[in-house]
């Protein structure tokens, strides 16, 4: 269901932006894009959406391509007869922010999945989803590299790596924007459109965080950020997110991630060209 401008407008004009690491489970060089579902639990036709997020984290369907995952709950919905658990107005504020500099719709609506920051498709629509996915995966990327350690009870150390090859490189600055995100979350929904249901989600976002910057044209950056880990959040289920954006285009440059629950000798994942 489209939610026009009106309704988008109500919400703050602030953005989060995030960084994270990335690791593959491939032992092939897998581009690495970044998928972004802009979804609400108050919506009847988000489910289908979440699910098929679900399925491309756990399947990787796209030879080739690594999907991360992020599951983005807005709150527009919130007042129109239940309040999503994981809503917040930073998530519709960022919707908005893409329709204003990317998409110039003058439209927001869920479920609407944004890719690399520059290609959107309906978030429940298989075939749009995955050529959305294979345009991004097209263009060339940086290499972000990510290593994600509980530091001590309720922080994470992050430490982040970016790499621009010369064909990636950014006229503009960039964000390193950090994402925590939770897979294996459940919701019994007891009012609104979804009433009755139990709905499953994966990738949900927890923080986004905005933890250092590229300048113009530059080669490489580094960023090391610690963030909170809410003690009601299953540590096996996270996954401590990375992505380099730009400020102005909002294209995102390169991302990755790491499992927040990896032990120090099983090394970190990494960004693939």
């Amino acid at each position: 269901m489209a939610i026009r401008r009106a309704i988008g407008t109500l919400v703050a004009a602030a953005v989060l932006t995030g960084s994270g690491v990335s690791a593959s489970r491939h032992s092939e060089a897998r581009t690495v894009v970044i998928a972004e579902l802009f979804t609400s639990e108050g919506c009847s036709s988000c489910p289908p959406a979440d699910d098929l997020l679900r399925r491309l984290i756990d399947t990787q369907p796209v030879k080739g391509v690594e999907v991360i995952g992020l599951g983005n709950h807005v709150d527009y919905w919130d007042g129109l007869g239940w309040r999503d658990p994981f809503s917040s107005s930073l998530f519709s504020a960022r919707q908005s922010r893409y329709d204003d500099a990317v998409f110039k719709s003058d439209r927001i609506y869920t479920p609407q999945l944004v890719v690399d920051g520059v290609f959107e498709a309906v978030g429940s629509d298989n075939n749009a989803v995955r050529r959305a996915i294979l345009q991004a995966a097209a263009r060339p990327k940086a290499i972000v590299t990510v290593r994600a350690m509980p530091d001590r009870e309720g922080r994470a150390r992050v430490d982040v790596r970016v790499d621009v090859p010369a064909n990636a490189r950014s006229h503009q600055a960039a964000e390193i924007i950090v994402a925590v995100t939770e897979d294996g979350l459940n919701s019994r929904v007891k009012r609104g459109e979804n009433g009755g249901r139990t709905l499953s989600h994966s990738a949900v976002v927890r923080s986004l965080t905005v933890v250092g910057q590229i300048d113009a044209e530059a080669e490489t950056a580094a960023a090391t950020a610690d963030v909170a880990i809410d003690s009601t959040w299953k540590t096996v289920n996270i996954r401590v997110v990375a992505f380099a954006q730009e400020k102005d285009s909002r294209r995102i440059l390169g991302g990755g991630y790491s499992l927040l629950a990896r032990a120090p000798d099983q090394g970190d994942g990494h960004g693939h060209q």
